[in-house]
């Protein structure tokens, strides 16, 4: 919870006990103090700015304040007549003011504004937000045929300490998102309205640090329907670590994506999409058509070339960069690529296609059918779950068999360094974010029997230590064998 909010609700708690609680004559006057939270909610909604979460706090700021009001206007004594009634009024009134204490206080810490942990790394993080045109490529998901493919990229990388800048918001864009989010999870649009005051440890155009002269690159693939920080926790980790890390948000696959001018593009509907993705995994005769084209090498190979453009783009940046930061920093002898669900799917095919991504990492994702076949031959990490937590969490026997076999036909196929990682109890959603927006998730099965934290330690570890290894040429140990800090971690590695 935020300050402020804390501090209404206290006040809320402090206004409910001089109203409720009989106080001596001498003392009477501190009932003035039930007036204190109108005007901290008023400070609270002015600076901190107000949520649906709070609504119940308000209204009982409300409450309390008429009732302050009332007795101030009272005239002294009353019937006798009325005791009765006025003691039953009263003993509801008590009753109805602790469940609405209770009410204001659980909603907003059950649904948080929630704070990402600081990394562990040395470093501190810059961001950046760039809109590119790949003017040599139709976008295929509109039956526009002049309309080139765009993408946002957003950047995080390595940059010089200032603690009193601002942090940069998680998600700008969420009340674009909103619409989305509420259609995956079965939930109002407003119920994701708070996401918009949630900060990350970035701060915006911040110089880059000096430690380093350049820094490896890493690109990040999200989910499906998901936004380009969705992964947060993992990114600023790697960031702190030392990586420039460049995020990209893919138009229609992403669940909302905003363009400087005001656009937003929505995702289309996963059906369709998951029968152009499946195309590509597992190809079937019929192939699914987009717009009048039909593709029957699915749309993973088109998704897969925004990460080679993005790469190409990096290299321009690095070159000349328009917000005259990140020229010049960028390593890109020493690139790698991850990515979650659908860009687990991509990084594979990316990896398969371009020798220039020399690690790649994939999260909980089967592998596109021509990556099977032909293999990789870069140093690849597979982090995901043993079946039966997938069955666990309620996925179809045939995509748990889809992904376990595809994942692992490509891993024992290696030529380089492979690692495969599965953390039982561990679901989907424990991969991205997810966790930290509210603690109902885990009793809700929106999130494994893993701790949340827990999780994402497992995952920061590994994917750390992968890169390190492969692109920073460091030995952890953590990649030598089963390691004693991750007794649950089932770890298998091959090498050439």
């Amino acid at each position: 919870m935020r300050p402020i909010e804390i501090a209404l609700l206290v006040a809320d708690l402090l206004s409910w006990v001089v109203l409720v609680v009989p106080l001596p004559h001498a003392v009477r006057g501190m009932r003035h103090l039930a007036t204190v939270a109108l005007p901290v909610a008023v400070v609270q909604a002015l600076v901190e700015g107000p949520r649906w979460q709070m609504f119940p706090a308000y209204i009982m700021t409300g409450l309390f304040f008429l009732v302050w009001l009332r007795r101030k206007m009272a005239p002294p004594g009353r019937p006798a007549g009325r005791q009765r009634f006025g003691r039953f009024a009263r003993g509801t009134a008590v009753g109805l003011g602790v469940l609405g204490l209770v009410v204001s206080i659980v909603l907003p810490v059950m649904i948080p504004v929630f704070h990402f942990p600081h990394p562990s790394g040395p470093y501190d993080i810059g961001t950046l937000t760039y809109h590119w045109t790949d003017n040599a490529r139709p976008d295929v998901f509109t039956a526009d045929p002049n309309a080139r493919r765009e993408l946002m990229v957003q950047i995080w990388y390595p940059a010089k300490a200032n603690p009193s800048s601002p942090r940069d918001h998680y998600m700008p864009d969420a009340q674009a998102l909103a619409p989305t989010l509420a259609r995956l999870s079965h939930l109002p649009e407003f119920a994701f309205g708070h996401l918009k005051y949630v900060t990350t440890n970035a701060v915006a155009s911040q110089p880059v640090a000096d430690k380093e002269s350049s820094y490896p690159v890493l690109i990040f693939l999200e989910g499906l329907n998901g936004f380009r920080q969705m992964n947060t926790f993992q990114v600023e980790e790697l960031v702190s670590r030392g990586y420039i890390v460049a995020a990209i948000d893919q138009p229609y696959t992403a669940a909302s994506v905003g363009f400087p001018d005001g656009r937003h593009l929505a995702g289309l509907p996963k059906d369709q999409l998951n029968a152009l993705i499946q195309q590509s995994v597992s190809p079937v005769e019929e192939a699914p058509i987009l717009n009048g084209r039909t593709f029957k090498d699915g749309i993973v190979p088109y998704l897969t070339q925004d990460a080679i453009f993005t790469l190409n783009q990096l290299a321009a940046l690095n070159h000349a960069d328009p917000n005259g930061i990140l020229a010049g920093r960028l390593d890109l002898q020493r690139v790698g690529v991850f990515g979650v669900s659908l860009g687990g799917i991509i990084v594979g095919e990316a990896c398969r296609l371009d020798p220039r991504f020399r690690a790649c990492l994939v999260m909980d994702a089967p592998m596109p059918a021509d990556v099977v076949k032909a293999g990789l031959r870069q140093p690849s990490m597979w982090i995901t779950r043993d079946a039966r937590t997938m069955q666990l969490e309620g996925w179809p026997q045939a995509d748990i068999d889809q992904t376990q076999t595809t994942m692992r036909a490509v891993f024992q196929s290696l030529p380089a360094d492979g690692y495969f990682v599965r953390v039982p109890g561990m679901f989907h959603a424990n991969l991205t974010d997810i966790p930290y927006w509210s603690p109902l998730f885990s009793r809700l099965g929106v999130t494994g029997p893993i701790d949340g934290q827990r999780a994402h330690s497992i995952v920061n570890a590994y994917s750390s230590a992968f890169f390190d290894q492969h692109l920073q040429g460091s030995s952890p140990a953590l990649l030598d064998g089963p390691a004693g800090e991750y007794p649950e971690v089932l770890f298998e590695t091959r090498q050439p």
